[in-house]
């Protein structure tokens, strides 16, 4: 037994009931029936819980990674700014101006190095896994790295 109720829609989805109805050759109020069926399911439910569920574990991934890549990042700059800070003497003023041009002209060479190894695809974040993982073969296996 089918029992009738009114529903009202809005005209755009209104015209889109009908456009489908037409298109599929099959009855407006089937097509209302297979909806709000679909929608009071509860598989529906889980399913779309699924697919955020999926979407989230991968954004915590996607965080994660980046949280490692940039304490990496901070770290190398600041092991790098220590080491160098300690290395480099002062200059004397006098010799300022020579020690300006040479140090623009090291600077374009690292810059030159370091588009060159990104256009090959060469990145510090990926050799360090496997520098990672070689020490750790090394001290598993009760040898040392050379």
């Amino acid at each position: 037994m089918r029992l009738r109720t009114n529903v009202y829609f809005s005209p755009e989805i209104l015209r889109q009931l009908i456009d489908l109805s037409d298109r599929r050759k099959i009855s407006r109020s089937s097509i209302v029936e297979a909806a709000v069926t679909s929608f009071l399911s509860p598989d529906a439910t889980d399913r779309a819980e699924a697919a955020f569920t999926r979407r989230l574990d991968r954004l915590s991934r996607q965080v994660q990674r980046l949280e490692r890549d940039t304490a990496i990042g901070t770290e190398t700059l600041g092991l790098f700014i220590r080491i160098w800070m300690t290395a480099t003497p002062s200059m004397p003023a006098e010799m300022n101006g020579g020690a300006d041009a040479q140090g623009q002209a090291r600077f374009q060479s690292f810059v030159a190095a370091l588009a060159e190894r990104l256009n090959k695809g060469q990145t510090l974040l990926r050799e360090i896994p496997d520098d990672v993982w070689n020490k750790m073969e090394f001290a598993k296996n009760g040898r040392e790295e050379s």
